[in-house]
């Protein structure tokens, strides 16, 4: 299987980018975000889940592993194949689908393209428990608000290196400051 992929952006087109590696251009599909964000000629590092079906294979792409993670959780839901589960975490931010996941928000799951409301309840119920508790940030100022869920979150994803499932890494970060570095994040977490 094909675990990653690092290259340089020769193509965009249809939602995917063709990834340029010592000369072989991998296609890969990748999430909305990703595909702005991605810029020709640009180097670019993806993880990558290989699809292997009887007629075809496909790459489906992602900049983080805890998004990877996800994504491969989404594909266990019976009725979301990878193109659902592409078109699901193509709403928002990964950290912002596993969010809204985890506080139960079907709606937010049925705005991906193809994604009725019936399979958005299933995804809810059926990895709710799974992808960890949702993230909420508070404010120092204290005016009651609440910061932007931290999208890319280093310690999240040094605590999935080391093994931890994306709901055991959240579990453990819960709690743990976000001011801190990301290495005493990590320290924190671990000793908890």
């Amino acid at each position: 299987m094909i675990a990653h992929v690092s290259g340089v952006v020769a193509e965009k087109f249809n939602g995917s980018l063709i990834v340029d590696v010592s000369g072989v251009g991998y296609e890969v599909a990748v999430p909305f975000g990703e595909y702005e964000k991605a810029m020709l000629g640009e180097e670019i590092k993806l993880y990558t889940y290989h699809h292997v079906r009887e007629q075809s294979q496909e790459l489906f792409g992602f900049s983080t592993l805890a998004a990877k993670k996800l994504f491969e959780l989404l594909i266990t839901v019976q009725g979301v194949g990878p193109k659902a589960a592409i078109s699901i975490m193509s709403i928002d931010e990964s950290e912002a689908v596993r969010n809204a996941i985890a506080s139960g928000d079907s709606v937010f799951v049925a705005r991906g393209g193809g994604v009725g409301k019936r399979i958005a309840e299933r995804v809810v119920v059926d990895l709710r428990d799974k992808v960890g508790l949702p993230l909420r940030y508070d404010n120092s100022n204290l005016t009651g608000e609440s910061l932007p869920i931290n999208h890319s979150d280093e310690a999240l994803e040094a605590l999935m290196a080391l093994g931890y499932n994306l709901a055991d890494a959240t579990k453990a970060l819960e709690g743990v400051p976000t001011d801190l570095s990301t290495a005493d994040r990590v320290t924190q977490a671990l000793k908890s």
